[in-house]
């Protein structure tokens, strides 16, 4: 089995711009968990960085504000360096 201790390096937080975002549009905390179906506190944890989303509730907030996930979500993975997939693009160089 490979190594996957990288996934589970809590250290390695994921950094956002949701507060930017949401402040952006005008959207209290409550505002921005009531369209998203989930607590003001979900939305606190994620801006504060306490909480990683999961990956549909970071589709549904790229979907909201109209971007990418990654214009949304940094997950600082520059020390993880991307294999080579012969016919397959990459978009990290």
């Amino acid at each position: 089995m490979g190594d996957h201790t990288w996934c589970q390096d809590r250290s390695a937080q994921v950094k956002n711009r949701l507060k930017e975002l949401r402040s952006g549009v005008g959207f209290s905390q409550a505002a921005l968990a009531d369209r998203l179906g989930v607590s003001r506190q979900t939305i606190n944890a994620l801006e504060t960085g306490r909480y990683d989303p999961s990956l549909p509730l970071a589709f549904s907030l790229a979907a909201l504000f109209d971007v990418r996930i990654e214009d949304i979500f940094d997950p600082e993975l520059d020390a993880v360096q991307p294999v080579s997939t012969p016919g397959v693009e990459t978009t990290r160089g």
